[in-house]
């Protein structure tokens, strides 16, 4: 299965100058806990807003740069062969960012959102996610609290068939 994860705002804010706009603590573990194990495709300057490659997780970094990467990351031109480069049969997340959500959204097959519940000024915004293509399977509203300046629900949306 082919998913995309984000977390997305409520007007759709995804970042601004390569970074986020919030901190929640529990949608970073969360991350971690679903795309361990696997590959994540990103886009170059996503990639480089990591401090190093995530552990435990195959890197397929979509970049028109021929660019030195770390060790164990694989470069190609296009989503479409970033996705034909993944093991068949496994899940495969997709990470970001922006433009790479709005290549791929057409493609994938779910998408695991974390909606933060506020609205923010951004530079990259995601695809709106259009009701007569995806089904909302399940939600699970957080709220905020010491560690979370924002409310959250982790949100995920199945391909209408």
């Amino acid at each position: 299965m082919i998913i995309l994860i984000a977390a997305v705002a409520e007007n759709n804010a995804l970042g601004k100058n390569n970074d986020l706009l919030w901190h929640l603590p529990n949608d970073f573990k969360r991350f971690k806990a679903i795309t361990s194990g696997h590959h994540i495709i990103m886009g170059r300057k996503t990639f480089e807003s990591f401090p190093k490659p995530l552990p435990n997780r195959t890197h397929v970094i979509i970049s028109r740069q021929k660019k030195l990467l770390p060790e164990g990351c694989i470069v190609v031109q296009d989503i479409e062969k970033a996705i034909a480069f993944c093991p068949i049969g496994e899940d495969v997340y997709i990470i970001g960012g922006g433009e790479i959500y709005n290549q791929s959204i057409h493609l994938v097959d779910q998408l695991d959102i974390t909606r933060v519940h506020h609205s923010f000024d951004a530079d990259v915004y995601f695809p709106k996610i259009d009701s007569k293509i995806w089904e909302l399977s399940s939600e699970d509203f957080n709220p905020k609290d010491e560690k979370h300046l924002y409310d959250y629900t982790f949100q995920t949306f199945i391909r209408k068939k």
